[in-house]
C-alpha cells in the first residue's frame, strides 16, 4: 500500500494538471475568440470596400448616361430618345 506522502503527491499532481488544463484551455479559447472577432471585422471591412467600389462604378457609369427619371430637373427627352434610337 502507498504511503500518505505518495498519495498527497499523486493528488497534488492530478489537481495541478486539472487546473493547468483549465487555465490553458481558457487562454486558447480567448486567443481563438480574438482571432475570430478580428477575422469577422476584416471580412466586414472587405465587404464594405467592395460595396463602395461597386457603388462608385455604378455612379461613374451613370454620369455619362442619360437621365431616365422624368421627375429629375436635368431630364432631357430628346437625349433619351436619341439614346433609345442608338441602342436599337
Amino acid at each position: 500500500m502507498a504511503s500518505a506522502t505518495v498519495n498527497v503527491v499523486r493528488y497534488t499532481a492530478l489537481l495541478s494538471g486539472v487546473f493547468y488544463g483549465i487555465s490553458h484551455r481558457r487562454s486558447l479559447q480567448k486567443a481563438h475568440d480574438a482571432e475570430k472577432e478580428h477575422h469577422a471585422i476584416h471580412e466586414r471591412e472587405h465587404l464594405i470596400a467592395q460595396a463602395k467600389e461597386a457603388w462608385k462604378r455604378k455612379q461613374e457609369s451613370s454620369k455619362g448616361g442619360v437621365i431616365t427619371d422624368p421627375e429629375d430637373p436635368r431630364f432631357d427627352l430628346e437625349k433619351l430618345i436619341a439614346k433609345w434610337e442608338s441602342d436599337s
